[in-house]
């Protein structure tokens, strides 16, 4: 029996998450699993991941093999890391102690990355929001100027009007009544 790390999709149309599942490889995609290891969300700004490290570097070390996704997957998480450590401690290579250094050298590295990716992405929406607030004021400014200056003209306009009235008014003789 041959067994897969995959991925099971769940959601609706256009918006699916992922279970991150232990199953065997004759088993329907969204069909009968024997462990759900996690769950993997696209949707997400960094995509969010949620994964039992335990169990799966278990499965790894019975002889599961995991998609290719669920690799990508694996390996972000640090335990495809985990189980290289773990056979090199093995070997007699190095200590579980050295094993362990790297490990956290490695997590604290990739959390670094990930938390400056997210207040990156968080900067540029906020600066993308404070450039399209500068253009909508200037786009305001360039029509409230407009404005000013159609009603000035207007205003010109009706002045010019009123004097040209008076000023025929002013112009014209005089009636005297009858007598």
């Amino acid at each position: 029996m041959s067994v897969k790390i995959r991925l099971a999709r769940h959601g609706k149309k256009n918006y699916a998450f992922y279970h991150i599942v232990v199953a065997d490889s004759r088993a329907p995609r969204d069909g009968r699993y024997i462990e759900q290891l996690g769950s993997y969300n696209p949707n997400t700004c960094p995509a969010s991941i949620s994964i039992n490290a335990e169990s799966a570097l278990n499965w790894l070390n019975k002889g599961a093999q995991p998609s290719p996704t669920c690799r990508r997957i694996l390996s972000y998480e640090g335990i495809l890391l985990k189980k290289h450590l773990q056979g090199g401690v093995a070997k007699g290579a190095f200590s579980q102690d050295v094993a362990d250094q790297k490990w956290a050298a490695w997590k604290s590295e990739r959390d670094a990355k990930v938390s400056a990716k997210a207040s990156g992405l968080k900067n540029a929406s906020i600066a993308a929001a404070k450039e399209a607030l500068a253009a909508e004021a200037k786009v305001n400014q360039e029509r409230a100027e407009a404005i000013a200056a159609r009603k000035a003209e207007q205003a010109a306009a009706e002045a010019k009007a009123l004097a040209e009235a008076a000023a025929a008014e002013s112009e014209a003789p005089a009636e005297t009544p009858a007598e």
